[in-house]
């Protein structure tokens, strides 16, 4: 016999784990299906542990500099078993706010460790139990996908999943990909020592962040000992050196669009090249929900194209990031629950990539604005010339904020220390129409990072009223109001006689 909900929410990553509380908070009856473990990719295989990993090779990177700051070091040594005995216990740490009992407590029927499937558009089944309901959210995720490399899957490579496991340091690895996750994991191997050679298929690394931004964080990684491939594409993978061992090496064959071609080896190769949304087994056809080669096929309110289901976060293979899921997860629960529906905005989507410096971004490039818009003005603000930035010793980025008409903000793209935090100012100013004079006119505390989109901002009035126009004006208008006072002064008849 079926069990009757009001929603089946399939996945237990943030998007699943939102809706999920937030169904139940409202006292709708709910179940929660996760093969695995709650908590999702973000938490095991992404955010949190890749975050933690960042920290400690930054710490490596600072003591390595600590001379800088007047500080002598007798050196140091990474210990990378120890480093990733952190993470684990980072990633339990948070996990208990994932916790299945906590989910229970609020009044979620949780099913763990089963496979769903869509039995029909109002019934899943889960271990051969029956789950009746009104609608479903799907919140499966995503997953590393590896590119057609001829000889790959025979040589052996990891994703981010794999190398989130090792115990041992790799003495050498060659990274896939250059977007945010192997340009992170290429500064953390390197900082703690291994040798790294990263691979683009595009010229520059970060494809998706504007040129300048992506110029600078290439010479930041070669600075960092990242060997920099740019347009580039692997195409062979072999072994040298016998069968996979400790002796064995990995090589990888590539070639550029002019038909160059390169051999590198190392003894690991990690993919990150891209991910494929999770829907394997959930017989998606048994409910008439459509999947297109990004992801579950939604309609502006997150509604697949069965009537009751809804799909939020990388399922739906629109922004891969987690804040995103939160979103899309909040508004997928409103418009499954209640009839008056709600249209996810994207409009305004900032991410950040956690290189050091990290790289921020929201809104539109310099050349996107510029194919969009008219009267596109870009302003800039060197970390160098920020008080702060120059006291920490974290002086590498800038801030540059692309604006149309009338200073209306339609993008910020930030390259610098705390990138990730200083970009949300500039988001608030984009959702709510706020102008970039605003941002110029707000007191920001001095010595913080902020004041960086201050003195960005402060450039547009530096444009438009101190030329050599307004000066000549403003110089006409104080030479008269000058001969005005004196004049005034001769005819006043208390100084006579004086």
């Amino acid at each position: 016999m079926a069990s009757n909900y009001d929603l089946v929410v399939i996945g237990g990553g943030t998007a699943g784990l939102v809706s999920s509380a937030g169904a139940a908070s409202l006292g709708a009856r709910v179940a929660l299906v996760e093969r695995d473990k709650l908590g999702g990719d973000c938490l095991y295989r992404g955010c949190v542990p890749t975050k933690t990993l960042i920290k400690s090779a930054r710490v490596a990177h600072q003591m390595r500099r600590s001379e800088e700051y007047g500080i002598r070091s007798a050196g140091y040594e990474v210990d990378f078993p120890a480093v990733m005995d952190r993470m684990d216990r980072v990633i339990q740490t948070a996990g208990e706010h994932d916790e299945p009992a906590r989910f229970r407590k609020m009044g979620v029927d949780v099913f763990l460790g089963d496979e769903a499937n869509f039995v029909s558009p109002d019934e899943v089944s889960v271990d051969g139990r029956r789950l009746a309901t009104r609608c479903v959210i799907l919140s499966t995720g995503s997953h590393p996908v590896a590119p057609p490399i001829e000889g790959l899957e025979e040589v052996g490579y990891l994703t981010n999943v794999e190398a989130l496991g090792l115990r041992r340091l790799p003495r050498s690895i060659m990274i896939i990909g250059s977007g945010p996750i192997g340009c992170e994991f290429a500064q953390i191997y390197a900082r703690f020592g291994s040798k790294v050679t990263l691979f683009a298929t595009g010229v520059l690394p970060l494809p998706k962040e504007d040129p300048e931004i992506s110029e600078l964080a290439r010479e930041v990684l070669v600075a960092d000992g990242v060997t920099f491939h740019g347009g580039y594409r692997a195409e062979e993978a072999r072994l040298e050196g016998g069968h996979r061992g400790a002796d064995a090496l990995k090589v990888v064959t590539a070639t550029s669009e002019g038909g160059e071609r390169i051999e590198v080896r190392a003894e690991e190769i990690l993919v990150a090249a891209g991910r494929a949304p999770t829907t394997g087994s959930l017989a998606l056809e048994n409910a008439g929900v459509e999947l297109e080669k990004t992801g579950v096929k939604v309609n502006q309110h997150l509604r697949t194209t069965a009537p009751n289901v809804y799909a939020a976060g990388d399922v739906t293979g629109k922004y891969l990031f987690t804040h995103v899921a939160e979103y899309q997860g909040r508004t997928a629960l409103r418009n499954a629950l209640f009839p008056l529906k709600t249209k996810a905005d994207h409009r305004v989507v900032p991410w950040t990539t956690f290189t050091d410096p990290e790289v921020a971004r929201v809104g539109l490039t310099e050349e996107q604005a510029r194919q969009e818009h008219d009267d596109v003005r870009v302003y800039r603000q060197p970390f160098a010339g920020v008080d702060r930035a120059l006291a920490d010793g974290e002086t590498t980025g800038f801030v540059k904020v692309v604006t149309g008409g009338r200073g209306k903000i339609l993008g910020g793209h930030i390259i610098g220390p705390d990138a990730g935090n200083l970009i949300h100012e500039i988001v608030l100013a984009m959702q709510r129409d706020i102008p970039i004079q605003a941002l110029s006119t707000m007191i920001h505390v001095y010595p913080t990072l902020s004041q960086a989109n201050q003195r960005a901002a402060d450039n547009y009035y530096r444009e438009r009223l101190f030329t050599d126009r307004t000066r000549r004006v403003f110089s006409a208008f104080f030479g008269a109001r000058r001969l005005l006072g004196r004049r005034r002064v001769v005819h006043d008849p208390r100084r006579r006689g004086r």
